[in-house]
């Protein structure tokens, strides 16, 4: 039997966190994970993070897992992988599938961190293959280069279901359309925006009602639902697809604390069956903790500041840290994690509806509904103005815990202030250069430059840019709406990509003045 100060079962965000913490202070720690490869999520996650420095906005995610992993080596961590964790006993002793072996490991403390799976729903022939988890799609896509299908249907608008329909769309598929029974959209407006101004049509109050096909998928039928959420007969409609994927939430993969005997509740406001903890993740049982997706659902970000909490108190607890370093560590991770369940999204406003921003601003119910805000409401958010010459039109309309744009503007044209969920406000304390960092920055990609007299009758707008082939200069198409609708002619007339951007290409698109804001995308012809 082997002997650590800390165990740590699950090696993404919450647990190589709680071990790097840990270590630090001093423990002896392994951790232990059934993949071959560590970091968990982060890996698929190719898209920016929303939050402050201090959450690692803008940083994509699968280089955060990079920074984590370094860290980790760096602190002395040992990380065991293709080691299944088969069984949790008294007096902190765990089982280990490793290769052909089982060990025994003892701790002086442990925290699981195995995160959460993916729910599924049935439907008829939903066993058929080509229908598939949307993390399972994250992982085809973004750890092994393969396009899940070509033509896709995607159920749930949750920020899983849009971040992933849009990272479809980059990998080339084409997304037919976005379902949800719920009559509102359910993540982030700006997540929502960026996929329906490609053209994708949004299908709310919407169920799958059949899978078409024999041995695979070739169609899906969908319908629309009563306020009891059961299918309206006549209101059918049907798609040719080859892949349907489902993003309908995520469970607790909470069976090892469930066999330790600790004490358990079914919580559905934290994703279903979750061990009782305190705010530092302890158990009822002492020195076992709970961190990330495993103790209550909640983004990567949040995951990361709970597995640190619970590393320090561990650390503590086992005299390793003293009380005052201990306290103003975990001090500053409460306040980390309180400012991200600030805003609409805050946990204990999930499933309401909300119809004002912290601002007084009537919440676009076009948004809620078909995913994009309509051209007479966005004239209402502080952040889209109308100047002379270059400057910045900021489309965020949903009180969302983030601030990077304000970081990345070094003229201070854009004010969030100290209150992390404030809507940005585009002020004009001295000329916008049209440097693009602000463009570049934001994690929900609504940022646009705009030059309303750009020339005589024409505007431009630089706008983020994700996909592949970049357009070139010159190339001539159209200009889509925030609906995914042709709006007006468009020509290409600059394409940066600079290493300050981080793979968010900036493309300018000249347009007739008239349409500067109302063109959002550009659609080569």
């Amino acid at each position: 039997m082997k002997r650590y100060n800390l165990i740590v079962v699950g090696a993404g965000p919450a647990g190589l966190c709680a071990g790097i913490e840990a270590a630090k202070r001093g423990m002896s720690v392994i951790v232990f994970d059934e993949n071959e490869k560590p970091g968990g999520q982060l890996f698929k996650q190719i898209h920016k993070f929303f939050g402050s420095k201090e959450h690692k906005a803008k940083i994509r995610g699968f280089k955060i897992g990079e920074q984590l992993l370094k860290e980790a080596a760096a602190t002395g961590v040992e990380v065991r992988l293709n080691a299944t964790v088969t069984g949790l006993y008294p007096d902190k002793e765990i089982m280990v599938k490793h290769g052909d072996g089982m060990y025994h490991y003892k701790g002086d403390s442990i925290i699981i961190a195995t995160g959460a799976a993916e729910n599924m729903v049935p439907f008829e022939n939903w066993t058929l293959p080509g229908v598939i988890g949307a993390g399972a799609a994250q992982t085809l896509m973004n750890l092994h280069g393969i396009k899940p299908g070509n033509r896709i249907l995607m159920l749930g608008s949750g920020n899983v279901g849009l971040v992933v329909s849009f990272q479809l769309l980059q990998a080339g598929c084409e997304v037919a359309a976005l379902v949800d029974a719920a009559p509102r959209i359910g993540g982030y407006g700006v997540h929502a925006a960026k996929v329906a101004r490609t053209g994708v049509p949004f299908y709310l109050s919407h169920t799958i009602i059949k899978a078409e096909g024999t041995d695979h998928v070739t169609g899906v039928i969908i319908g629309e639902v009563d306020d009891h959420f059961k299918p309206i007969p006549g209101t059918e409609k049907q798609f040719d697809v080859d892949t349907i994927c489902i993003a309908v939430g995520l469970s607790p993969m909470s069976q090892l604390l469930k066999m330790s005997g600790c004490t358990m509740e079914d919580n559905p406001r934290r994703g279903g069956e979750v061990p009782v903890v305190d705010e530092y993740g302890e158990t009822s049982i002492p020195q076992l903790f709970a961190a990330g997706d495993v103790s209550g659902i909640e983004e990567a970000s949040s995951a990361m500041i709970k597995g640190k909490m619970a590393g320090i108190r561990a650390a503590y607890e086992l005299g390793f840290c003293k009380e005052t370093e201990t306290e103003n560590s975990l001090e500053k991770c409460t306040a980390d994690l309180d400012s991200l369940r600030q805003g609409m999204f805050a946990p204990g406003n999930k499933g309401k509806l909300i119809e004002k921003t912290e601002e007084g601003i009537p919440v676009s119910m076009n948004l809620l509904t078909k995913g994009f805000v309509a051209d007479g409401e966005i004239i209402h958010f502080p952040g889209v103005t109308s100047q002379k010459g270059i400057h910045p039109v900021i489309e965020c309309t949903q009180n969302i815990p983030c601030n990077p744009c304000q970081d990345a503007c070094v003229k201070h044209c854009i004010k969030i202030g100290s209150h992390i969920t404030s809507l940005p406000v585009v002020e004009n304390p001295a000329p916008c250069t049209g440097c693009g960092l602000c463009v570049a920055s934001c994690s929900g990609q609504a940022i646009f430059l705009v030059n309303e007299n750009y020339e005589p009758g024409f505007a431009s707008i630089t706008m983020p840019y994700e996909f592949l082939p970049l357009p070139e200069k010159g190339d001539k198409g159209k200009g889509l709406g925030r609906d995914g609708k042709t709006v007006c002619d468009a020509e290409i007339i600059d394409v940066k990509s600079l290493p300050a951007f981080d793979h968010t290409n900036l493309v300018t698109m000249k347009v007739p003045a008239e349409f500067v804001m109302k063109a959002r995308f550009f659609k080569a012809v």
